[in-house]
């Protein structure tokens, strides 16, 4: 009986990575890398639709050679938390939080980045720009995550003190802090797809920063991809190989936002084709080809480092948590 349920579990993955791959047009042919040293991995899977990459690289890693591709539900406060926790081996996470945590110790490096432009900060009327939310309420996740870390950088470019300046009212469910917002119980809030989505669906409040749009935040990485320490280094090819299974599907997202929308929808990663479509249009996937990650992690722990909110300074942070190897590799390898 096990063995007729492995041989069913067997079938069924491999039946979905084909249905994915006939659906996305996904070429057959491999990398000529040797075969990964483990053909297991276990990745992250969360409410934020704008980590299309992460859900669509499945297919992807079926085909760079990996047999075991397991999501694990987001349950911890964070997606590092998952790989500091031993329960995940890379995920997708914000590029502010990860310098936040990498302040202290931890068990993964960041190896690439993936996306920009997620993240909208959203005011109400009297709320017009960043000096405006001088004390006031703003709603967020938690401290210490990717909507306090990044609200808390914009705040120190513009000179302002995230620490005494702004009052923050975290919540421990990610519905929460919108709902708040919504309800008129703050002045502002930091939304990730699809929430900015759904205000402006609903016509609620207006945006003060995009971050696909308004520099200097649309030069840097979102959403970085990390890797937990001692697979990267126990299995270098396996993680090449999935490294470039990502960005091989963030390459997908940016050529045909529309096939994947649909993908999604069947999925049921997002039931809403509309909104699907629109995020994929307007998170540019395919800045990991132009840009370098290391820029976005030496920005903001400037920022972080000048109010006091990291002891490191940006070399320390870049130096301790950081493996370009894999990264750099793959960019000569995918330049056409």
């Amino acid at each position: 009986m096990h063995s007729r349920e492995v041989s069913r579990r067997s079938f069924l993955t491999s039946a979905s990575a084909l249905s994915a791959g006939t659906l996305l047009r996904i070429p057959a042919a491999t990398a000529a890398d040797p075969p990964p040293e483990t053909t297991r991995i276990r990745l992250t899977r969360d409410i934020a639709i704008c980590t299309a990459p992460q859900l669509l690289a499945e297919a992807f890693l079926r085909l760079e050679g990996f047999t075991d591709v397991t999501y694990v539900d987001l349950t911890l406060g964070s997606a590092y938390d998952m790989l500091d926790a031993g329960q995940v081996d890379m995920t997708l996470e914000n590029a502010p939080a990860l310098v936040y945590a990498m302040h202290q110790a931890s068990k993964w490096v960041v190896i690439a980045g993936i996306h920009a432009g997620c993240y909208e900060l959203f005011g109400h009327e009297t709320v017009r720009n960043l000096r405006d939310l001088k004390g006031k309420s703003v709603a967020v996740y938690a401290m210490g995550g990717g909507d306090h870390v990044l609200v808390s950088s914009m705040l120190a470019y513009v000179g302002m003190d995230p620490k005494s300046e702004v009052r923050w009212v975290p919540e421990d469910t990610l519905g929460d802090a919108m709902r708040l917002f919504v309800h008129g119980e703050v002045d502002a809030f930091m939304g990730f797809p699809p929430q900015p989505q759904e205000l402006r669906a609903r016509n609620i409040g207006h945006v003060i920063i995009d971050t696909s749009h308004d520099r200097p935040w649309s030069q840097y990485f979102c959403c970085s991809l990390i890797a937990d320490r001692e697979y990267a280094n126990r299995y270098p090819i396996a993680t090449k190989r999935a490294l470039r299974a990502h960005l091989k599907a963030a390459d997908v997202c940016a050529r045909e936002p529309e096939r994947v929308a649909r993908y999604f929808v069947t999925k049921g990663y997002e039931p809403r084709y509309a909104i699907a479509l629109e995020v994929l249009e307007q998170v540019p996937y395919d800045r990991w080809r132009t840009d370098n990650p290391e820029d976005t992690l030496r920005f903001h722990a400037l920022r972080l480092h000048e109010v006091g909110m990291i002891e490191s300074t940006p070399q320390q942070i870049i130096a301790r948590g950081t493996d370009w190897r894999f990264l750099n590799e793959l960019k000569r390898e995918l330049k056409a």
